[in-house]
């Protein structure tokens, strides 16, 4: 017994290890995705924006399907799907529109704050319970909103406040794909790409500017490289626990000031960062929480990690 366990823990570990990688690459994935978005949505209306990268991404999803022999059928619970690609196309389409006016820095510091939502809202919508320990890390993150935020008429913007509609859209919508966890990844997934999909076509006549052959290979790549990022974020939590590898998607805020700052010559504002500071420190709070209820034996909650937007 002792035996054989000894002979698989270097597997476990270097499966760990891959794990790690994977989510650090994915992550990175994920941040020059946002880069590429911000930098399209410069010259290109978000639903144009949001009609390529989809197409772009159905595209690679199809094949991967069918290679999975992935059925194409009515789900479950059709109507919560329907819930979900809504709030899918609103938090898409509010990350598009704020990484338009604000730095790339701000709208992930928002974004990061997703979390904390989902852990508040699943107490009403979830009927989940909340110890005291849970419920300081809670009340820090939205400090830590506050402190980043700045409310009030001299600070508070309209695309702050679009940022700040799209993180809470986006833990709507890990609350509802919580409630879908027994449909694969693959449906899910396409669901979130044709309601984008849709949007944009809805969208797009009312402001289309004909892309030149490099804006055109940007505008495709968006959505292949969020397709890779997820694949990357994927995999990463088969190989390893969340617990272990969650905890690096926080890096997705140190890409985004670096990238920020070389792509765009953003500057972080203080408050700002320090605001991010104590937003992923309650989540990571809330991970180590959870990780340790999991220990002693109790239901895993899967509070959620810091968002990787589609863009």
């Amino acid at each position: 017994m002792s035996t054989s366990a000894t002979s698989l823990s270097p597997r476990i570990r270097s499966g760990a290890v891959f794990g790690i990688g994977l989510m650090l690459l994915g992550v990175f994935l994920f941040a020059m995705n946002d880069v590429m978005g911000k930098w399209l949505v410069a010259t290109y209306s978000v639903g144009q924006v949001l009609f390529l990268r989809s197409a772009a991404a159905l595209a690679v999803l199809l094949p991967i399907m069918r290679g999975q022999k992935v059925r194409l059928q009515v789900p479950p619970q059709p109507g919560l799907h329907f819930v979900r690609i809504v709030l899918s196309t609103l938090e898409v389409a509010c990350f598009y529109g704020a990484v338009t006016y604000l730095p790339l820095a701000d709208v992930m510091t928002y974004y990061l704050a997703a979390p904390i939502y989902v852990a508040a809202f699943a107490v009403f919508l979830l009927g989940e319970r909340l110890d005291p320990p849970r419920i300081l890390a809670i009340a820090v993150g939205f400090v830590g909103v506050l402190v980043a935020l700045r409310p009030s008429p001299a600070t508070l913007s309209l695309p702050a406040v679009i940022a700040l509609a799209g993180s809470m859209f986006y833990s709507l919508l890990m609350i509802t794909t919580r409630r879908l966890r027994e449909t694969p990844d693959a449906i899910l997934v396409l669901g979130q790409i044709l309601g984008a999909l849709v949007f944009g076509i809805l969208a797009i006549p009312f402001a289309w500017v004909t892309p030149g052959p490099i804006d055109l290979a940007g505008l495709f790549l968006l959505g292949i490289v969020s397709m890779a990022g997820h694949v990357c974020v994927n995999r990463s939590l088969k190989l390893a626990p969340a617990s272990v590898v969650a905890p690096y998607q926080y890096t997705l805020i140190v890409w985004a000031i670096v990238l920020g700052y070389l792509f765009f010559g953003d500057v972080v504002g203080f408050w700002t960062l320090i605001g991010a500071v104590i937003i992923c420190s309650a989540g990571l709070a809330l991970l180590l929480l959870e990780h340790q209820a999991a220990r002693r034996g109790r239901i895993a909650k899967d509070i959620e990690a810091p968002v990787l937007p589609e863009a």
